[in-house]
């Protein structure tokens, strides 16, 4: 049946940024579909543990640095005994006037948003090919993968990267079994926009350009992130799926 090819039970999955937002919202989503979750954040996932119980494990992490790598996922294996799939969600931003942009918020972006997910993504993918079973990786990329943005130049570089970097290695590991795609969500209510919805002029903008007439929410990522976890997407490779209300559309 075709519905079973969306399951994700028995799977075990990594989802960075399990603590709220969009991270919450995947980790739910994939406990529903019937996988086991490890979630990685700075702070304790505390509500998330709560909401999902047994099937979800907290690994506290400063994905700042690559450090962190080895033991998230020796210690997903210890809890689960193996990892299915990995999703790359923890992302930070910075606000600045490019022209006063300072290197340290250019270098806190871009080691917590490409350094540290393509390392975890490698050693996940070692995990992978050792297991001989394949695997899906997620990338979270953004409207900025295709847009320049607005005072958020270190933001928007990590983000072309993160969809550059996601066809790179699709081309390299679809012969292990491994699958390679990202997620483009729109402009979502989350913390990272917490900014741009209290400014009443910008919100204004860009609500205006949404075709769906409204900030997305983390349970409108679900079925995509479902959807490339599974086998229903096996035969797709390399490709960033736009959840976005239509706003590319545009």
């Amino acid at each position: 049946m075709i519905l079973d090819k969306f399951s994700l039970k028995g799977k075990v999955a990594i989802v960075t940024g399990s603590n709220t937002g969009l991270g919450q919202g995947i980790c739910k989503a994939y406990v529903e579909a019937g996988a086991k979750v490890v979630g990685v954040s700075r702070r304790p996932s505390t509500e998330t543990e709560e909401m999902l119980g047994a099937s979800f494990h907290n690994v506290i992490a400063d994905l700042s640095t690559v450090n962190v790598i080895p033991s998230i996922v020796e210690e997903t294996v210890k809890k689960f005994g193996r990892v299915d799939i990995l999703v790359n969600n923890a992302g930070v931003i910075k606000r600045e006037d490019s022209l006063e942009f300072s290197e340290e918020n250019w270098d806190t972006v871009l080691n917590v948003n490409l350094k540290t997910v393509f390392f975890l993504t490698q050693a996940v993918a070692k995990r992978f090919v050792a297991q001989k079973s394949g695997g899906k990786i997620i990338n979270i990329a953004s409207m900025l993968s295709y847009q320049g943005g607005i005072r958020v130049p270190s933001y928007t570089a990590s983000k072309s990267a993160i969809r550059g970097i996601t066809m790179t290695l699709a081309n390299e590991w679809a012969k292990y079994g491994i699958n390679v795609n990202g997620i483009a969500p729109g402009y979502m209510a989350t913390n990272n926009t917490e900014a741009l919805r209290q400014d009443g002029e910008r919100s204004a903008d860009i609500l205006a350009r949404i075709p769906a007439g409204r900030w997305g929410t983390p349970e409108d990522l679900e079925g995509a992130a479902v959807f490339l976890a599974s086998s229903a997407s096996d035969y797709v490779n390399g490709f960033t799926l736009a959840v976005d209300g239509g706003w590319l559309g545009r």
